[in-house]
């Protein structure tokens, strides 16, 4: 096989097998912001307000801050220490298995759903923007 067939093949096989994710932004245009809202407002919400503060942290502005970041709020150590910023990826990966993603946080919940995940980024991003 001559390189750039071997180059070309290899990115195709990546590409399929999933290994370059959507940056942040194109996972949150890809959910529905209004789906988001309202998974929030009845999985979310019953611990996390979107304002103010409850018995998780306040979500607002959530999208491209620094975790465990919010003021007044106690966050576990391993959540301070975890160096994320919640990106689009970053927050695929904490819903989907927080415990995993951070070993030792206090978020007992996971979104296992895709696409329940990309519609929640939807709306912090939409929320974050403004929107």
């Amino acid at each position: 096989m001559r390189p750039r067939r071997a180059g070309a093949a290899i990115l195709a096989v990546a590409l399929a097998a999933g290994v370059f994710a959507a940056d942040g932004a194109a996972a949150a245009e890809a959910g529905d912001p209004a789906a988001g809202e309202d998974l929030f407002l009845d999985r979310c919400a019953m611990c996390h307000v979107a304002e103010g503060g409850g018995q998780g942290p306040s979500l607002t502005g959530l999208y491209g801050r620094k975790a465990a970041s919010a003021p007044g709020f106690a966050y576990s150590a391993a959540l301070k220490a975890s160096g994320l910023t919640w990106t689009g990826p970053a927050l695929d990966r904490f819903l989907a298995d927080p415990r995993a993603a951070v070993p030792g946080t206090a978020m007992p919940i996971a979104v296992p759903d895709a696409r329940q995940r990309a519609d929640l980024i939807a709306w912090f991003a939409a929320k974050a923007a403004g929107r």
